[in-house]
């Protein structure tokens, strides 16, 4: 027995802008959700976490600081 783990950042409901049509995006859910455990994380992205903690300096060509 083997472990899958899929992370998306869109909703079961608009996975059909990934696939060709319907059929293909409701067979590709009812498989990977078919004895599964879904969790829903309402967190904000770590990346973006992160990247509020950074300060941005800009240089110019003299290496004088624009932000």
């Amino acid at each position: 027995m083997s472990s899958v783990l899929i992370t998306s950042n869109l909703v079961f409901a608009k996975w059909n802008t990934i696939f060709k049509d319907e059929m293909t995006t409701s067979a590709a859910i009812g498989r990977l959700v078919h004895h599964s455990s879904i969790l829903k994380l309402n967190t904000e992205s770590h990346r973006i976490t992160t990247a509020k903690g950074k300060k941005l300096t800009i240089k110019s060509e003299d290496n004088n600081v624009i932000l």
